[in-house]
């Protein structure tokens, strides 16, 4: 019998939970069978029913149909007790696509592509005439209810007739390494639709709040949205891209940080697909998408790809772009952390440069970069004055740091925690405060360990060996301790941080960096430095705060 995960599944249909069945019975102890394995890429979200990884044959990704299934002009059609329906999409084509963002999202994690495989419809109660031969479902893909007893057998057929493509079938360390890949991401998006429930709470009077303050600039195509860390301003960011596209506006939702973009892909697809944006993700990445090279192709330092050679192709890409593939409207988040050149690449992604819709979500103080960027948007700036996401003693803690006063909305909390520590050892004591913070009963997922300066060990580690998609989704599968730097995790929060501060790089960076630490924890904050240094970077009152002196 083969790996199962889950052991128990909740199948969407008899004829899936058909399927899994045989399948159990016929593949090997070595093989793997994935039931309801979902990706979100690039914004959209694909589910493979079923998803055998098998080392030594391949991998196969398998839609099954029950009712009987037919194909006429083109068209697929399903019967069941209900009657008779045309299907909205071919159940080859999503198999196929399934298997396409699974291949991207493998590969992209790793060196070493995943190799052979095949994508496979199963129609475990339809009987396939004798001459059936359609060119987009050859029979060699489309399997009937006579192959139920040989499924096994014709997967190794459909994958051997990859051969020719030169790719070698996955051993068994990538099958291991692409099951730990595929069920991070799994609880990623699972806990993303959690998510989506609870943001549309009735009972979430907060919220709602928010909401009412973003229904006041309605009327508005500019505005300029600033607030300081925890005022809701990447909630609210998604409440305008998700309203402006259900009014029929085509809509980008960008951000420079990683973490974030795939916080706004993840929660985007939750969402129904006639409200999802056009483009989510990050700003670099739309250049590319529209045919700009990658870093790789570059003949040039990382930082001129990035800042300046990209912005300029975005600019060149979209003056040429067929007009509907441009934006009515677009909406930034923390964008602080663009330079004036990628607003002047930005606005000829809309359709009308001068008068498109641009929205833009700020703080000011977290502007740890060195570029000194400004939105082309002349409304004065609408002001968040609330704190709803840190305990009123972490939201103390940081509020000289602060450009706005913030009205913290939520309970006390623990007092602030400060361990002393050489900025060379901040590393290795914050790793001591995490056994300790378990030993007290904390999950490993409700903790992040975040860094000032260089990057913690274990962060280098899984970015090297699972991708950036990958690192990320560990994060958002929230089952294990997250190791991250400041600067990546602007706009995300974890319910405890251990805030290593180990050096800042400049004195100039330095608030702002610390700013940015002490705002990501909702309930516990540990501070984990040099107490002399921690007073430069933050001043008397914050040190106060932090040692509680």
């Amino acid at each position: 019998m083969p790996i199962t995960h889950p052991d128990s599944p909740d199948f969407a249909s008899a004829a899936e939970q058909t399927v899994w069945e045989h399948l159990c019975v016929q593949l090997p102890d070595d093989a793997v069978l994935i039931a309801g394995q979902r990706i979100t890429r690039d914004g959209a979200e694909v589910e493979a029913d079923l998803l055998v990884l098998w080392p030594g044959i391949g991998m196969a990704v398998i839609e099954v149909k029950g009712g009987r299934v037919s194909l006429r002009g083109g068209r697929w059609y399903q019967a069941d007790r209900s009657g008779e329906r045309e299907l909205k999409k071919s159940p080859i084509a999503q198999a196929q696509t399934a298997k396409h963002h699974l291949i991207s999202y493998l590969n992209n994690a790793s060196s070493t592509p995943v190799g052979r495989a095949v994508h496979l419809v199963v129609l475990p109660y339809t009987e396939l005439p004798e001459a059936w031969d359609p060119p987009e479902a050859p029979r060699a893909i489309t399997l009937d209810s006579t192959d139920l007893p040989h499924l096994t057998d014709r997967i190794v057929h459909a994958l051997n007739g990859q051969t020719h493509l030169g790719y070698a079938p996955l051993n068994a360390v990538q099958c291991a390494y692409a099951v730990k890949l595929l069920r991070r991401t799994h609880r990623a998006i699972e806990n993303h639709q959690l998510l989506a429930r609870e943001i549309a709470d009735e009972g979430n009077a907060l919220t709602r709040e928010q909401e009412r303050a973003m229904a006041l600039l309605r009327f508005q195509d500019r505005a300029q949205i600033i607030g300081g860390a925890g005022s809701g301003k990447t909630h609210l960011a998604m409440i305008k891209a998700r309203t402006l596209t259900r009014r029929g506006a085509r809509t980008a939702l960008l951000c420079y940080s990683r973490g974030l973009a795939r916080h706004f892909q993840l929660l985007t697809s939750t969402w129904p697909v006639e409200e999802r944006p056009a483009y989510v993700g990050l700003f670099h990445d739309l250049p590319v998408l529209w045919g700009a090279g990658t870093e790789a192709d570059f003949d040039g330092t990382a930082v001129t790809y990035y800042e300046q050679h990209l912005p300029r192709r975005l600019a060149e890409l979209a003056a040429v772009r067929d007009p509907s593939e441009l934006f009515d409207a677009i909406v930034v988040d923390e964008a602080q952390d663009f330079a004036d050149i990628w607003w002047d690449a930005l606005q000829p992604c809309l359709r009308d440069p001068q008068q498109g819709v641009l929205f833009v979500f700020t703080d000011e103080h977290q502007t740890v970069f060195d570029r000194e960027g400004r939105a082309p948007i002349t409304l004065n700036p609408f002001p968040l004055d609330d704190n709803l996401r840190n305990t009123r003693t972490i939201a103390r803690t940081f509020a000289p740091l602060t450009p706005l006063a913030q009205n913290a909305r939520m309970d006390r909390g623990a007092p602030v925690q400060y361990v002393a520590s050489t900025a060379q050892d901040a590393v290795s004591t914050a790793d001591d405060v995490v056994e300790k913070l378990m030993d007290e009963g904390w999950e490993p997922g409700q903790i992040a360990l975040l860094t000032t300066r260089s990057r913690h060990p274990v962060q280098k580690e899984q970015i090297e060996l699972y991708g950036y998609d990958g690192y990320w989704d560990e994060f958002f599968a929230g089952t294990d301790v997250f190791y991250g730097h400041v600067l990546n995790f602007k706009g995300l929060e974890r319910l405890v941080v251990v805030l290593a501060v180990n050096g800042f790089g400049s004195a100039e960076r330095a608030p702002q960096l610390l700013y940015v630490g002490l705002s990501r924890a909702r309930a516990l904050l540990v501070v984990v430095g040099d107490g002399a240094e921690i007073w430069d970077a933050g001043g008397g009152v914050v040190w106060e705060r932090i040692s509680g002196g």
